[in-house]
Parts: C-alpha cells; sequence; structure tokens
C-alpha cells in the first residue's frame, strides 16, 4: 500500500447517492456563500441525487474550472462544509468528496466545460478574428484564466517555466490530497479547450514582457511567489527546502529516503505536509519546530490536528539559530527560547528572545517551510506593488495597461489558497474579455 495515496478513497456510486440525499438544498445555501468561487453547491448536489452527472459536473465548471483540484485541496472544513447548516448538530455534508466524485466522472467520461454565455466563438463581438492573450505561469490562476477566456473565444498560450504544467497544483501539494496525475489530468482537460501551454519557456530568461505586449493583446501574470525565504542561520545550506521536498516526494513516492528523526522548521501548511510526509516514510521521530504559540500557526487548524494524530511532535516558542553538522551530516538544530510581544501589523504577536542558553534539538535531517518570498518579478517588471506584491485594480490590471495579474503574486491581503487564484483568474478573464470587446 502506498503510504502517500490519497487519504480519502473516491466515494462509490451508493455512497455519493446516499449523502446528496442527506443535503437540504438551502435556498440561498451558506455553503455556495462562502465558497470563493461560489459554486452552486445545492444545484450540483441536487443532479447527483437525480444521476445527472454530467449536469452536475456542468454546474461546477460554471462557477470553477478546475473543480477537480479544489475538490480535493480546498479547506473544506473551513468553508462549504464549515458553513453546513447541519454541522451545527449532525454531520455537514462531504461537499469536497462530492465535487470530487463529479469531477472523476466528467474526466472518465470525457467531459468538458460547456462555452461561456457571450461567448463569439472564433470572432470578437467586433467581428474580427479573436484577440490573443498571454498567460505567464500555468498554477491554478494561470490555467483558470487561459480556460475561461478560451471559452469565450480567445486564442490562449500559455507560458510556464517548469518543466511540468499545474504549478503548486502538480508540484507543491502533497500526494495525500492531490497526486500529481489528478493535477496533470485538470491541464490536458485545459488544452482541449483550444489552450496552447509552452513549457521551459521563462519570462526574463526566454522572452520579456516588452515582446508579449507586442505579440499579444493582453496578458496575464500568474506567475505565484519566489523561493523558499531563507532563514540565515549558520550551516542553512544544509536545510532542505520543504516545497522541494515534497516535489520530490511526489516524483519519488514511498522509494522517497527520509531521515529517521526529521526536523521540520516552520508551521504553515507546507511544513505540515513535509512532516507527514516524512513520518508516513518510515521516520521515527518528526518535530515541528515554531517560534511562535499554536494560536500564531497559518496551518489550517484541520491540518494541525491531523498531523498530531499522525504522531508528529510540535516545540513551539523555539526559534533556531543554528544548523549543528559533522563532515556536513547534520546532528540537529542549536534552538533559543521565545515569547510574543506585541502584535505586528497582520495582528500576530511578534516572537522575540525569552532570554536564556541555548539548547539542541537532535536530528539527522531538517526541513525548512517557512512561507516564500514575494514576487521577485514585481519589481524587475517595472509592476506597481503594495507590500511586495503585484498591485492590481479591481478589475486586475496592473499599473501596465493591458498587463493583468492574479493569483499568490498579488495576495497582499486575504490569505493565499488555490481556490483564490482560480477565482482570480476567472474575474481576470473575464475582465480581459470585456476589454477585448470593446
Amino acid at each position: 500500500m502506498n503510504p502517500l495515496a490519497e487519504h480519502f478513497p473516491p466515494l462509490t456510486q451508493q455512497e455519493a447517492l446516499v449523502e446528496a440525499n442527506r443535503c437540504l438544498y438551502c435556498y440561498n445555501a451558506p455553503c455556495t456563500q462562502v465558497c470563493p468561487t461560489h459554486i452552486d453547491i445545492p444545484r450540483f448536489i441536487k443532479k447527483i441525487a437525480t444521476d445527472n452527472l454530467t449536469g452536475s459536473a456542468h454546474t461546477i465548471f460554471e462557477a470553477n474550472l478546475l473543480g477537480a483540484t479544489c475538490a480535493r485541496v480546498c479547506p473544506v472544513q473551513e468553508l462549504c462544509e464549515g458553513a453546513c447548516v447541519l454541522g451545527e448538530d449532525h454531520k455537514p455534508i462531504m461537499i469536497g468528496r462530492l465535487q470530487r466524485y463529479v469531477m472523476d466522472h466528467a474526466y472518465r467520461n470525457g467531459g468538458v466545460p460547456p462555452a461561456r454565455a457571450g461567448s463569439n466563438g472564433s470572432l470578437s463581438a467586433a467581428g474580427c478574428q479573436a484577440s490573443r492573450v498571454a498567460v505567464v505561469g500555468s498554477g491554478p490562476a494561470g490555467l483558470s484564466c487561459a480556460g475561461e477566456l478560451a471559452l469565450r473565444g480567445h486564442s490562449v498560450t500559455v507560458f510556464e517555466k517548469r518543466e511540468l504544467p499545474g504549478g503548486l497544483s502538480t508540484y507543491g501539494i502533497i500526494s495525500l490530497r492531490e497526486p500529481m496525475e489528478a493535477a496533470l489530468a485538470e491541464v490536458r482537460m485545459i488544452e482541449s479547450l483550444g489552450v496552447r501551454i509552452e513549457s521551459g519557456r521563462e519570462l526574463g530568461v526566454h522572452f520579456t514582457l516588452s515582446d508579449l505586449q507586442r505579440e499579444f493583446d493582453a496578458v496575464f501574470l500568474g506567475f505565484g511567489l519566489g523561493a523558499t525565504q531563507a532563514m540565515g542561520i549558520p550551516g542553512e545550506e544544509l536545510i532542505e527546502d520543504g516545497l522541494d521536498y515534497i516535489e520530490r516526494s511526489k516524483r519519488e513516492g514511498a522509494s522517497m529516503q527520509v531521515g529517521r528523526n526529521v526536523l521540520v522548521i516552520g508551521a504553515g501548511n507546507t511544513a505540515i505536509d513535509c512532516a507527514t510526509i516524512a513520518r508516513r516514510l518510515g521516520a521515527d521521530r518528526v518535530t515541528i519546530i515554531y517560534r511562535r504559540s499554536p494560536g500564531e500557526m497559518t496551518a489550517y487548524p484541520h491540518e494541525f490536528e491531523f498531523v498530531k494524530k499522525e504522531g508528529v511532535e510540535f516545540r513551539f516558542l523555539t526559534q533556531p539559530v543554528r544548523v549543528l553538522a559533522e563532515d556536513r551530516r547534520v546532528r540537529g538544530l542549536a534552538c533559543i527560547r521565545m515569547e510574543l510581544g506585541p502584535p505586528h501589523g497582520d495582528g500576530r504577536l511578534i516572537p522575540r528572545p525569552a532570554g536564556g542558553e541555548e539548547f539542541i534539538i537532535a536530528g539527522d535531517q531538517i526541513v525548512k517551510g517557512v512561507g516564500q518570498e514575494k514576487p521577485p518579478l514585481a519589481g524587475t517588471l517595472g509592476l506597481a506593488k503594495v507590500r511586495g506584491y503585484v498591485k492590481v485594480s479591481e478589475e486586475f490590471e496592473t499599473n501596465l495597461p493591458g498587463v493583468f495579474a492574479g493569483g499568490d503574486c498579488v495576495r497582499a491581503k486575504a490569505p493565499a489558497s488555490t481556490v483564490m487564484a482560480v477565482q482570480d483568474g476567472k474575474l481576470a478573464a473575464a475582465a480581459i474579455h470585456r476589454r477585448l470587446a470593446r
């Protein structure tokens, strides 16, 4: 048995029907209201109950082209299922697993999203040939934008710097939640809409933004964030990057070698995923080290509870200050105690040294999941920024006319997530379509 196989198995037909018939099909349903892409959840579930899976899939596609990914990775406990009215006294409807059930059916049977209302086939509103749009980045924001524009009749080319398209869905989300094959199947669906994807093509290396502005009628930037942040401690070169760690697990699966005593720095979802990988692949002991308290964690509460059940330990209010190694073999971390001071601008309490001597936490492998740097391209491309992120208007347009952006690279306020990136791409596509149809 693959220790990194999807955590929840697909629902059987009987399980899906029983679950769908539990739904109250609420009017003005709270689940739909809190869904960032506003999928009509009662409607798609009702169609499952009436055995209209094609219609159910179309209901999902109308709001979210990446419904297969979101069914797997969305924090449903915090969103739709958390808002389910049955959750107060009963078990909430398994909305995420029902959505996956429908999407799996659609992919098995060649289902594709219907054309968007108001599209003009291969012609623009003015009767001219369809506009050409460039999309930089094939993560959730880029694929969502590209697919939506293709469904409106535009010619779309996606440029992806990596070998495989899909962004974090392909490389950076643990297989327990989304296998690489599921992410790539969604990419192929977007391609089937007429979207051209060119992999191994990086903005700033193989072409410039000016090149795209000359060759295309509009540009959408969905290049995400930068590299994992540096900690600036001695011996950091011996610490493994958390995103690389997850990618290795997706490529190598159960054959991936992990340490016996693994230390994971950070307490976001990437750190939780790295700890889970190490534990599932045979580490005797896995410890998450975090400089703040449990209340300051950026990981979702349900992920925190999940990883504790996996047997992962936590050391809170602990700050690594240097890596201990012999002949470049990791032996542990030297750490100091921390305490929480006044709140930062984001409301979280600022950690500061509490005094006392250094202490050692032993380990033979160290992984860091401490967040990513702000998008470096934001400055080099001459884009206006806010808190280091790309600044966009309500129409997702940057300060450069005809250049739009969305996804993690613009997420200066709300937390970054796959479903928010999908919604950005959808809304940006609508704005681009309006601009090009003038």
